[in-house]
């Protein structure tokens, strides 16, 4: 009589032990934060459908933050950091990857999406879904193989760019076009940045007006620009870099019939530069010459005229998981006489406050009083209203600002294109 007791006591025990190590598998909930840089959600969502995506990040276990910079030769790097919540709190990871300059966006978004799977494997696994992953680590037969080590450059990391541009807007009685051009050459590496640059464009605007006779008047707006500048920015330590600046320049609007322009700096950031995807603050000091030549006359007798300054600007900015914050400001003056200055700052804060509640805003606002350049002579009404003339101003103000709330389902998986 023992022998059948006995027996069922140990199934009973064995079966006690394997529930009590058996965690039942549950679908990783993921929210993804596409900072600064736009993501395909359409195509993720098609491409990976063994985890749920929702639209709450509090509510998910996994929240992925992904920004983009641009590399020296044109292409981006983007960053994935993976910030387990939850039960997964304990569970971060960074992943980066490298995009072509010629890249399209279908190829951009198959490496952010096999990226993504990689980053995600480790957490759908710990969740119990990983009999849903399929792994292949084999090349194929055609591929070729790729030497991951550094390799030398044919074109020691130089990148060319041409290019040439215009438009035309026309209606019954205003007609707008502009033709321009461009060529820009750059080498960045990890201790120096080199650039020649090279843009000019005309604009041209004209204006039919007809006064209550029926008589009609043509007014034409022709306005010009260009501009050549070379910079060299040179790596001292992951903290502190050195550069500087030479341009010539022309431009109609501004009462600029030539500019040159000579200004070198420092610059130091509180993190060290490698930070750059998630934080950084820069302070940097410029000193500059300038070599002015004018169209007309300007507001203090000069057609000609040397000017010496300095300028101290700050970056601060930082994009974390609960949202993006940044804020720039910037002071000049010209040596000769301090009360010729600008101070100008701008800021942006674009943060979820909770699950479903989001601010975002954006201001920039500038005391102008260095426009030393302006003509002497005073605008016509024509010059005012078709801004073919830069007119005086003591200040300018610029503000966006939006509140955001969403409530209802937190869980979208579906795909919908129809009549997108």
């Amino acid at each position: 009589m023992r022998k059948p007791f006995l027996l069922i006591g140990l199934l009973f025990f064995t079966f006690l032990i394997k529930a009590q190590n058996t965690q039942p598998a549950h679908r990783l909930k993921v929210f993804i934060d596409c900072n600064n840089t736009w993501c395909d959600q359409n195509f993720i969502k098609t491409e990976i459908n063994i985890v749920d995506f929702l639209l709450d990040n509090q509510a998910a276990d996994l929240h992925i933050l992904i920004t983009e910079q641009e590399t020296g030769g044109g292409g981006s790097q983007f960053q994935l950091i993976f910030f387990g919540q939850n039960k997964f709190k304990q569970m971060t990871d960074t992943l980066r990857f490298n995009t072509d300059p010629v890249a399209t966006d279908f190829e951009e978004r198959d490496l952010l999406i096999k990226y993504l799977k990689l980053g995600l494997t480790p957490y759908i696994v710990k969740a119990g879904n990983g009999n849903d992953i399929v792994i292949e680590m084999k090349k194929k037969m055609n591929e070729k193989t790729k030497d991951t080590s550094a390799t030398k450059d044919p074109w020691n990391y130089w990148v060319f760019r041409v290019g040439a541009n215009g438009y035309i807007s026309a209606d019954e009685v205003y007609k707008s076009s502009r033709v321009g051009a461009n060529f820009a050459a750059n080498r960045v590496t990890e201790e120096l940045k080199v650039g020649f640059e090279v843009f000019g464009g005309k604009n041209k605007d004209s204006y039919v007006l007809e006064d209550d006779l029926g008589n009609k008047e043509k007014i034409v707006n022709n306005n010009e620009d260009y501009n050549f500048q070379h910079y060299i920015i040179k790596s001292l330590t992951s903290h502190w870099s050195y550069g500087y600046e030479a341009s010539l320049s022309r431009n109609t609007f501004s009462n600029n019939k030539g500019r040159l322009l000579l200004r070198t700096g420092i610059e130091y950031d509180i993190f060290p530069y490698k930070e750059v995807n998630t934080k950084f603050f820069t302070l940097s000091y410029v000193v500059d010459v300038r070599r002015n030549s004018y169209f007309d006359t300007t507001l203090y007798d000069k057609t000609k005229e040397t000017l010496f300054g300095h300028a101290l600007k700050a970056k601060l900015s930082f994009n974390q998981k609960w949202g993006t914050v940044s804020f720039g400001t910037e002071y000049h003056n010209y040596f000769h006489n301090w009360e010729y200055f600008n101070l100008s700052a701008d800021g942006e804060v674009d943060i979820r406050i909770t699950g479903g509640l989001s601010v975002n805003l954006y201001t920039s606002a500038a005391l102008i009083r260095d426009q030393i350049y302006l003509p002497k002579e005073g605008a016509t009404s024509q010059e005012v209203l078709t801004r073919r003339r830069q007119l005086a101003s003591g200040y300018n103000v610029f503000t966006h600002f939006g509140l955001n709330y969403r409530f209802g389902s937190k869980l979208n998986n579906f795909v919908n294109p129809r009549f997108d």
